[in-house]
């Protein structure tokens, strides 16, 4: 498959996926098709999101339901799948007293590469991540952010097409931040890959992510294509207008707008296609309207998660 089939099929397919651990119900039912090149997990404590990647890691078995990854079926392709698929944990996995080029070098041979590609990949994939001046150290003498950055390493080594990170940026500090960050959307722009990004910083999804998935009480609250929201923000003007409106929303509903007027001289409006904010300044100006504020509404992540966790959201 390549990068641009992949971009337009479904990388993630949930259909009724339920998980019973400990005889309790932790995924009820998860229904829904993911297809972002970056995809955002969200949800509260005890939503269900490492219960979600483990079992379509196929670490947890499944009670009901099934899913798919990149077009291959969770329960009957799980090696076919694990192949494909770089996984980068949030509690630290290493073999500490292994130096990292042999840790990822390892790592590489279990997803299937052979010993002498699997250690030239290693080599590539630290100098990938900053850490190739100290490939050769061992990991319990790493820092936080360097065993982040070798986690990454041995992530995306063996080259998958879909990686999964858990609390990438978890206990960085800023600068470290921004730099996994920016690896990140290097993996997204690269188009070599899929992402899935869980993470309990609203901000960092929203500034990698394409597509974002919420989590409550082990039920999909909200999928949102956030491109697709920015884009329909820019269509959405709240005007705030002062004198005699003269016929200013009728002729901006004849041009194509769907408006609201309400009190105070205010008015919602959504703009028709091929209509810009231009043209209602025009249209305001043959009317002699003055227009005291334009304004763009912009509804960010932090909005989209509290409305998903009011319920507001299907």
């Amino acid at each position: 498959m390549t990068a641009e089939q992949t971009t337009k099929s479904s990388v993630i397919e949930l259909d009724n996926l339920t998980v019973r651990l400990g005889g309790r119900e932790i995924l009820r039912g998860l229904t829904g098709s993911l297809s972002g090149r970056t995809i955002g997990l969200l949800g509260p404590n005890g939503a269900g999101k490492s219960t979600m990647i483990n079992t379509l890691l196929g670490f947890y078995p499944i009670t009901g339901g099934t899913g798919r990854i990149l077009g291959l079926d969770i329960r009957t392709q799980q090696r076919d799948i694990r192949r494909q698929i770089g996984y980068m944990p949030e509690n630290d996995s290493f073999i500490g007293h292994m130096s990292a080029v042999t840790q990822v070098r390892y790592m590489a041979e279990l997803s299937g590469l052979p010993p002498e590609a699997a250690l030239e990949r290693a080599h590539e994939a630290l100098y990938y991540v900053g850490l190739g001046e100290a490939r050769y150290r061992k990991l319990n003498g790493y820092s936080l952010g360097m065993k982040q950055m070798a986690k990454l390493a041995q992530a995306v080594v063996h080259g998958p097409k879909l990686v999964i990170l858990d609390e990438p940026t978890n206990g960085l500090d800023p600068s470290a931040r921004q730099r996994m960050l920016r690896l990140i959307k290097e993996m997204r722009d690269s188009g070599k890959m899929h992402i899935v990004l869980c993470s309990h910083l609203l901000r960092d999804v929203e500034e990698t992510c394409e597509e974002v998935v919420i989590l409550k009480q082990g039920k999909i609250v909200h999928i949102s294509n956030l491109e697709e929201e920015r884009r329909m923000n820019k269509r959405f003007l709240e005007l705030e207008t002062y004198g005699v409106q003269n016929g200013f929303v009728d002729a901006a509903e004849k041009l194509g707008c769907e408006c609201a007027a309400l009190d105070g001289g205010r008015v919602k409006m959504i703009l028709g296609d091929g209509i810009e904010v231009r043209d209602i300044y025009q249209l305001a100006s043959d009317r002699n309207l003055q227009l005291r504020r334009v304004s763009h509404r912009r509804d960010t992540l932090e909005d989209i998660f509290l409305k998903a966790m009011r319920g507001e959201d299907s």
